[in-house]
């Protein structure tokens, strides 16, 4: 079984590296086609599991995510895997889907990364926007880009109007999507339409980055 998926042309100038959300892993269908898209779009895109949903993966019963040191000291030590085998952290950006998004904005700024890139992001638990995770969102130095479904319910427009967050820290609303993009049919709106406009904002930010 591989330890990391790849998308993406092989000598591309800019690689993200991805990891997946609490409930799934790095080859879940949302991870599988954000991944690949990216991968049409020019990134170099790598996925990984975190050392819980590996587990999971292989025993095949489910398991809660590791505490949250855990979970930031494994993204770390690939972080550092994958710059020793040859990605420049000036051309690194890391990220992922909410909880990986996540964990990677609370190591971001250690790792000396080029930016960030959070696929919903939790600014809090379900219906509990009165305990956010946010508070090193306001003093994140790492440029940062949030793609976030309007009526996500880990953190909608009005949740996280009242957050503060860095000045290079920037979040773009997708239409009428929950905590995976897709959107009510009612609303007019189409999931592979969002999920193409995420492809297109993180392509425009990592543009942004020089």
């Amino acid at each position: 079984m591989s330890e990391w998926w790849f998308d993406g042309p092989p000598d591309a100038h800019w690689t993200l590296l991805l990891a997946h959300g609490a409930g799934a892993g790095s080859e879940s269908p949302f991870m599988d086609d954000l991944a690949g898209r990216l991968g049409d779009a020019g990134l170099r895109v790598v996925r990984f599991d975190f050392p819980y949903m590996r587990r999971m993966r292989e025993e095949g019963r489910r398991r809660p995510p590791e505490p949250v040191p855990r979970l930031c000291q494994a993204y770390a030590e690939t972080v550092t895997r994958l710059c020793a085998g040859g990605v420049a952290r000036e051309r690194l950006l890391i990220g992922g889907k909410s909880l990986g998004g996540r964990i990677a904005s609370l190591i971001a700024d250690d790792q000396q990364v080029a930016g960030l890139v959070c696929l919903g992001y939790p600014f809090h638990p379900p219906r509990k926007p009165d305990k956010p995770r946010t508070g090193h969102l306001a003093t994140l130095h790492t440029p940062a880009l949030i793609c976030q479904g309007e009526r996500d319910a880990f953190g909608d427009r009005d949740d996280v109007a009242g957050y503060p967050l860095a000045t290079g820290t920037v979040v773009h609303w997708l239409a009428d999507g929950d905590h995976s993009f897709k959107p009510r049919k009612a609303s007019g709106h189409t999931e592979d339409d969002n999920r193409a406009q995420a492809v297109q904002l993180v392509v425009d930010f990592v543009a942004s980055l020089g």
